[in-house]
């Protein structure tokens, strides 16, 4: 009798990861990113490399170290002792959201290097979160009697005002109107893992878009959909790159999804069109 296996594919080992939302670990699911454009990468060995670090940052704290001295401990290790930080040079570079080369190179940009961060901070028993902040990625750790919001990128404590600035701008940058404004609380939420992976993931679609990496693209998309399978919108971005590389069939069928899971929006009338272009073309 002859017995065959089928090798799971990154994506099928992505979609293990992320089947459950009380399953999925972060930092795993975010290092598994780097398959696509590394497909030799071993997740089991960062995960390794980052626990190395644990363990030495462990070995600086007594038990009994309170909050605060064991946020400064991580806070020095991270920025400090490891030299983490933001890679201004190369801030679009795909490489800063692999989370095995900003372990290598100890560059990254705010929620890659944030990822690393809470690995860390949760690791020596700290309340610390990831925060979805407008534009830039926060970390945030709930003191007994403060919360202490930090700038993964560069180490920065940030206070009510500092954060409040950068929201304004943001908030002018995006010509949204002041009726529109939500409370700065609203913006320091925690983002559940899922939420984090997708934002990653996000940020290598816009990256791939830019360049119009049609190949890289659909396969940031694929990601995308299996994280978020009711995330219509990405079915349509999906279905344009892939006729962009002239699979019509499986174009179609994205933008068909599209339009028939969504309130017909300002695009409805374009992606329409495309579909019936791409009828055409398919006879």
């Amino acid at each position: 009798m002859n017995l065959s296996f089928k090798v799971p594919t990154p994506l099928d080992y992505f979609g293990a990861l992320v089947q459950s939302d009380a399953q999925l670990h972060l930092l795993e699911a975010a290092i598994s990113l780097g398959q696509d454009e590394y497909p030799q990468l071993d997740v089991q060995q960062v995960l390794a490399e980052v626990d190395q670090l644990l363990v030495r940052l462990r070995q600086r704290l007594p038990a009994d170290a309170p909050a605060l001295h064991r946020l400064r401990m991580v806070n020095h290790f991270f920025f400090h002792d490891l030299h983490f930080g933001g890679n201004l040079n190369h801030y679009y570079d795909p490489d800063n959201s692999y989370l095995h080369q900003v372990l290598e190179r100890r560059r990254g940009i705010p929620v890659s290097l944030a990822v690393l961060w809470l690995e860390l901070a949760q690791g020596v028993g700290l309340p610390a979160h990831g925060v979805g902040f407008p534009g830039h990625f926060m970390v945030k750790v709930n003191l007994p009697h403060a919360q202490v919001v930090i700038d993964p990128f560069s180490g920065q404590s940030l206070g009510r005002d500092e954060l409040q600035t950068r929201l304004e701008a943001w908030r002018g940058g995006h010509g949204l109107p002041a009726e529109a404004e939500l409370p700065l609380g609203h913006y320091l939420q925690s983002l559940p893992a899922r939420e984090i992976v997708a934002r990653m993931l996000r940020n290598l679609k816009e990256i791939h878009r830019a360049q119009r990496d049609w190949p890289r693209l659909v396969a940031v998309q694929n990601r995308l959909l299996v994280l978020l399978p009711q995330a219509w919108d990405e079915y349509r971005d999906r279905g344009l790159a892939q006729a962009e590389l002239g699979r019509l069939g499986p174009a179609l069928q994205d933008l068909q999804t599209y339009l028939d899971q969504t309130v017909p929006g300002d695009d409805a009338a374009a992606v329409a069109a495309r579909v019936a272009a791409l009828r055409r073309a398919l006879g």
